[in-house]
């Protein structure tokens, strides 16, 4: 063109008529996971039980701009899947005592201009998609164009981006997702071992990542793992080596894996059900811990046993941090690091002891790696531990590098232990128990993979 501008494709009734023609219906079939409609049947008719007359909307989200027209991965709203099996951007699920209906961005297929011209719904841009009549036929329940959303009804509680959220809704529904059904508990299971195994792949590469990629090297074993059997990392994995193993959330991995230094790494898998593990273990990167890291890590050890022996139905859900903690501070006060008795350092007014673990030492865990966390306080942490409750437990000891209280053979060592567990009518399952927890047998584990 003599302008110089590139024709608009949508304007050319010769091009619009002529990719129109000639295609044949690929499978559309909606992939859920099996078992998830069902699942989310039984979780809507929860909720009608905790909100009788109530209608509520949640819609599924929309990922967030990462920079000028791209954006980040989408992922579902937690409540949104919980009540549909269902994980499409943009849509909307409306959940009253007339049942539920789905609305959902209907796809852009040959014969319309959205075809070709619509990058988030046109077929050409985002693959074979299924219309409202097949997510229906997949969920069982009524779905409908987005177009056709009328908005929140009158009185409706709302969740979610574009309403005005409800806390009263999604802390009722944090409080009925803490009890996990069976289905629930085997996509956990499941994310468990995928995670597992993912801990095995990146041990496996700690050679590698010795001689010279570093953290970011095992960061990205272990987020490919998880990518390529499920979701991806259910949340940010954490890699640290040496000095940075105890800075709490260390997810820039950006230094280097040190031979002599401990290893902490903290990761989960998301399964294709959105449900993540979380599960933490610190090696000794050469495979055999030194005797000051073996020090520290024998006390965790200690402190973690306790906390386990803490989890079971009829215990409060603060029964393990308490137990967890006093071991810890025993430790410390042995090894005259407290400046203060052990009675004081627990006291409500001490808490001394925490200045090496400032965090807490565990939580709900399911769609969400800190699950359940719009609950009420009374039905966290002071409420009893009760059958299909899934949680973990994380001890540890964070000596930094910086640390004048700390003696120089301690300083620059971070151990965490971290373990999923469900609790049944009996006691506890601990999920995550293929992992050793002791020193001896994370050596042997790490040198088996090595």
């Amino acid at each position: 063109m003599s302008d110089g501008k590139l024709p608009k494709l949508s304007e050319i009734p010769a091009f619009t008529e002529y990719i129109a023609q000639g295609w044949d219906s690929p499978a559309r079939t909606p992939e859920l996971v099996p078992g998830a409609a069902e699942a989310a049947a039984s979780h809507r008719v929860r909720l009608g039980a905790a909100l009788p007359g109530r209608t509520v909307v949640v819609p599924a989200g929309r990922a967030p701009v990462r920079s000028n027209t791209t954006a980040y991965e989408f992922r579902v709203d937690s409540d949104f899947y919980w009540l549909t099996g269902c994980a499409v951007e943009g849509a909307v699920v409306v959940v009253g005592d007339a049942g539920a209906r789905l609305y959902l961005p209907a796809p852009a297929r040959p014969g319309e201009t959205g075809f070709f011209a619509d990058a988030a719904h046109g077929e050409l841009w985002v693959g074979p998609s299924p219309s409202p009549a097949e997510w229906s036929a997949a969920l069982g329940i009524e779905v409908r164009p987005l177009a056709d959303y009328p908005g929140p009804p009158a009185g409706a509680l709302l969740a979610g981006p574009g309403h005005e959220e409800s806390e009263e809704l999604r802390q009722v529904l944090a409080e009925l997702r803490m009890i996990k059904d069976e289905w629930e508990i085997a996509q956990l299971r499941e994310a468990v071992d995928r995670t597992v195994e993912g801990f095995a792949a990146v041990l496996a590469e700690v050679p590698t990542a010795v001689e010279g990629p570093g953290e970011r090297w095992l960061q990205g074993t272990f987020d490919r793992y998880a990518r390529a059997y499920g979701n991806g990392p259910g949340y940010a994995s954490i890699v640290g080596s040496g000095a940075h193993a105890p800075t709490l959330h260390w997810v820039r991995c950006d230094g280097p894996v040190l031979p002599d230094e401990l290893l902490l790494l903290d990761m989960g898998v998301e399964t294709r059900s959105h449900y993540t593990a979380d599960i933490t273990r610190t090696f000794p990167a050469s495979g055999t811990f030194s005797p000051a890291q073996r020090q520290v890590h024998d006390l965790v050890e200690r402190a973690h046993q306790a906390g386990l022996a803490q989890v079971g139905p009829g215990h409060r859900f603060t029964d393990f941090h308490h137990a967890a903690m006093e071991v810890i501070a025993r430790g410390l006060h042995d090894w005259g690091l407290l400046p203060v008795s052990v009675d004081e350092a627990l006291s409500d007014h001490g808490q001394h002891h925490r200045r090496y673990l400032i965090c807490g030492i565990g939580h709900h865990l399911g769609l969400d790696v800190h699950d359940c966390a719009k609950s009420s306080r009374e039905a966290y942490h002071g409420a009893l531990m009760a059958p299909g409750m899934v949680l973990t437990v994380e001890p540890g000891l964070y000596f930094h590098a910086h640390d004048r209280t700390v003696p120089p053979e301690l300083r620059g060592i971070g151990v965490r232990i971290e373990d999923d567990l469900l609790v049944t009518k009996d006691g506890a399952e601990i999920l995550s128990s293929a992992l050793p927890i002791d020193a001896s047998g994370l050596e042997r584990w790490s040198r088996d993979r090595a």
